[in-house]
């Protein structure tokens, strides 16, 4: 699978007067784990909403060189985007493999739907191993873990295809076990993928993110690495400051003679 990038040019995002998206300019390479970081409110979720069409913008947002704003949802998805919400939404009452295999359908007939499989279609195998679900197949997906559910989520968008990953805050509610196990599924789609993450847990993105876009009030404030976003006054000031502020040093007191 060749990869393809997303790039997004002034977009602007407005509720009832009020730019939660401000100009907005980004540029996310092929194969990039992108992880956009920022105080709340400073534009996101907003933002993955608008390349989406999940909410009104202006501006331009194009993927593999096609223009995405003004389509409908289900277009946007057919471009082979796909996104995950902070809570998984997944089918409970139906296995890990029926819900793999649900989302394998999106492309075929009702008719196709309804016939009996008489195996696991490559696809659907190939996530199962990638997701680390693969011993849990039968398994309703009501009964996994939280973390289980969200590797669930993003297998569901790998038998559709995907190219492009937009995951919201993947991390948040896991264990430890459970972030490292996500960090490193992350690595392994972004292979071949464009894979986005918004993300408050700064230890998980410094671990994990090859780039990263910082926002504030609906703007870009800083990109570049790791490295070089730590290092940057002003996200240090809105956002990383406490982390980046030295520890107290301990003086200890003379006792008295």
């Amino acid at each position: 699978m060749s990869g393809a990038g997303l790039t997004v040019r002034d977009l602007r995002v407005t509720f009832d007067g009020f730019r939660a998206v401000d100009g907005v300019d980004l540029d996310v390479p092929p194969g990039d784990l992108r992880f956009l970081i920022g105080p709340n409110g400073a534009g996101k979720t907003t933002l993955v909403d608008a390349v989406t069409g999940l909410v009104r913008a202006t501006g331009s947002v194009r993927f593999a060189g096609e223009e995405l704003l003004g389509r409908p949802v289900h277009r946007i998805a057919r471009r082979g985007i796909g996104r995950t919400f902070q809570t998984a939404t997944v089918f409970e009452q139906l296995t890990v493999l029926q819900n793999l295999d649900i989302a394998a359908g999106a492309g075929r007939g009702p008719l196709t739907l309804l016939r009996r499989r008489r195996g696991v279609p490559e696809a659907v195998a190939h996530a199962l191993e990638t997701i680390g679900l693969a011993g849990l197949r039968d398994r309703p997906a009501g009964v996994l873990a939280h973390g289980q559910k969200q590797w669930l989520e993003i297998g569901m968008l790998l038998v559709q295809d995907v190219r492009l990953l937009l995951l919201d805050e993947p991390v948040a509610g896991m264990s430890h076990d459970e972030r490292e196990a996500t960090g490193e599924l992350l690595r392994r789609v972004g292979e071949d993928r464009t894979v986005v993450v918004i993300e408050h847990d700064m230890d998980f993105m410094r671990s994990y993110a090859r780039s990263v876009s910082v926002l504030h009030a609906g703007k870009v404030l800083k990109q570049g690495t790791v490295a070089e976003v730590q290092a940057d006054a002003r996200v240090q000031e809105v956002y990383l400051g406490r982390a980046a502020a030295p520890e107290p040093v301990a003086v200890p007191v003379a006792e008295e003679a």
